[in-house]
C-alpha cells in the first residue's frame, strides 16, 4: 500500500488526483494539503467525497504528523518547488505535475534527490498522449527541422509556454541544429505576433475559457507540412500518468524530469 499526500487538493486537478487515489486498490490517501484547507476534513470540501482525511496548510506540519510514502503535488512552480523540498527532506517521494521549474530549479532538486538517495518525479504533462506527441515530434524533426509549436490552455493557467511545449523545444533540440526561421528580414508590426523563440523554433501561447491542454506542432518542408496535435479533453486524462508516476518513484534514487524517463517508448 502506498500512502499518498495530494497537495492541491481543492483545485480541479487536485480534485482528480483524489478520486483517482481512491479509486486504486494499492493506494491510500492519507491527507491532503490546501491553502483554504485549516482545520477542515476533505469532507469539508465542496465537491469531495465524504472522507475523513485530513487537510493541512502547511507541508511540514502534515508531513510531521502523517506517514507518507509518496507527495503529489499540482500547486503552483513557487510552492510546488518548496513542497519539493520539504518532501525529499522527510523521506516522501513527490511526484510533481507543476510546470514553470527553470533549469536551475531542477538541477538544484535533482542535487538533493540524489543526496538523499529518493526518487522524484517532476513531469511537464502527465497525458500519455502529450508524452507521444512529444516523442514523436522528435522524431520528424530529425528529417523536418523546421518547425513552430502551439499550445493551447485554460486562462487560469500562470506560466506561458507551458512547461509541455518548453520540454518538446528542448527535445526536438537534441536532434536538431539551432536555425533561423522565417524571413531573415521579417518585422513585427504588433510587438510579440511571432511568439516565442528556442533556438529558431517559435512557441505560441494561447489563454481561453474553455480550454484544457492542447498543442500542435507543425513542420514545413519542400511542397509540405506535418502536424501532430494532441488534446486533452478533460482533466481525467492527466491520472493514469500520475498513477504511472506514483508506482515507479517507489522504486526510484534519483529525479526524473518527463514522464517520458518512465516509458519504454
Amino acid at each position: 500500500m502506498i500512502n499518498i499526500v495530494v497537495a492541491g487538493a481543492k483545485g480541479k486537478m487536485g480534485a482528480e488526483a483524489v478520486r483517482m487515489v481512491q479509486a486504486e486498490k494499492d493506494f491510500s490517501l492519507a491527507a491532503a494539503v490546501d491553502l483554504e484547507g485549516a482545520g477542515k476534513k476533505m469532507k469539508d470540501i465542496d465537491g469531495m467525497e465524504p472522507l475523513d482525511v485530513p487537510v493541512y496548510t502547511d507541508m511540514q506540519a502534515c508531513l510531521d504528523e502523517v506517514k507518507a510514502d509518496v507527495l503529489i503535488d499540482l500547486t503552483s512552480p513557487g510552492v510546488g518547488k518548496k513542497h519539493m523540498q520539504i518532501a525529499i527532506q522527510n523521506g516522501v517521494r513527490p511526484v510533481v505535475g507543476t510546470t514553470g521549474f527553470s533549469e536551475e530549479d531542477v538541477e538544484e532538486l535533482s542535487q538533493l534527490a540524489a543526496e538523499k538517495q529518493i526518487g522524484a518525479v517532476i513531469a511537464p504533462n502527465f497525458a500519455i498522449g502529450a508524452v507521444l506527441l512529444m516523442k514523436f515530434s522528435q522524431l520528424a524533426a530529425k528529417y523536418m527541422p523546421d518547425v513552430e509549436i502551439i499550445e493551447q490552455h485554460h486562462d487560469k493557467k500562470l506560466d506561458a509556454p507551458s512547461g509541455t511545449a518548453v520540454k518538446t523545444a528542448q527535445m526536438i533540440s537534441e536532434v536538431r541544429d539551432e536555425r533561423p526561421q522565417g524571413h531573415p528580414d521579417e518585422e513585427e508590426q504588433l510587438s510579440g505576433v511571432r511568439g516565442g523563440e528556442h533556438e529558431g523554433m517559435h512557441i505560441h501561447s494561447v489563454r481561453l475559457p474553455g480550454l484544457v491542454a492542447h498543442q500542435e506542432v507543425i513542420f514545413g518542408g519542400e511542397g509540405q507540412t506535418l502536424t501532430v496535435r494532441h488534446d486533452s479533453l478533460n482533466r481525467t486524462s492527466f491520472m493514469p500518468g500520475i498513477k504511472l508516476a506514483c508506482q515507479h518513484v517507489m522504486t526510484m534514487s534519483s529525479l526524473v524530469y518527463g514522464l517520458e524517463q518512465l516509458l519504454d517508448i
